[in-house]
């Protein structure tokens, strides 16, 4: 009963703490998403990766905080907003939903390293990240802050759902 009750526990925890960036808006999404694999020489011959990978580092660890722009406290749109305006010289839209109504639509085969990645979480794509080539993206997680992660790793796999540029 004990270990059961743990379990129901943790597993409400890992929910709340994977949930995402809450933000509303609905687009179709596209379950087969996956981004073309770059080898590592890929990622280091774009030069809009590597400005987004100094802005990364500059912010590595940075905690989560709904709404937040600042190394103070990072949500996913807020940590994307902050790589492209630092980094990029862009100024992008504040919220999930308002990226995802703008951009250019990135087919699945056709995902670069830069592009605002989406994914699914509780039935809603409230989530973003910046793709930055050979499976990885950055983003602020709500359980890591400002992290990298494996777009085909075990939470990820499966949840993304489209792509957008904003060139």
């Amino acid at each position: 009963m004990v270990n059961s009750f743990r379990h129901v526990i943790f597993l409400a925890c890992i929910t709340v703490a994977l949930g995402g960036c809450a933000s509303s808006g609905s687009m179709q999404p596209d379950q087969s998403a996956q981004p073309r694999q770059l080898p590592p020489a890929a990622i280091e011959e774009s030069g809009k990766a590597q400005k987004l990978w100094q802005v990364f580092e500059r912010y590595r660890g940075a905690p989560y905080e709904y709404g937040g722009t600042s190394s103070d406290g990072f949500d996913c749109s807020g940590f994307i907003l902050t790589a492209y305006q630092e980094g990029l010289g862009k100024q992008l839209p504040r919220t999930t939903s308002q990226m995802l109504a703008s951009g250019d639509v990135v087919h699945p085969g056709e995902i670069q390293p830069g592009d605002v990645v989406f994914f699914r979480i509780g039935g809603k794509e409230q989530h973003a990240g910046i793709y930055m080539g050979g499976d990885r993206f950055i983003h602020a997680s709500t359980s890591t802050g400002v992290s990298q992660s494996s777009i085909s790793g075990y939470y990820w796999k499966g949840r993304l759902t489209q792509a957008r540029r904003f060139d």
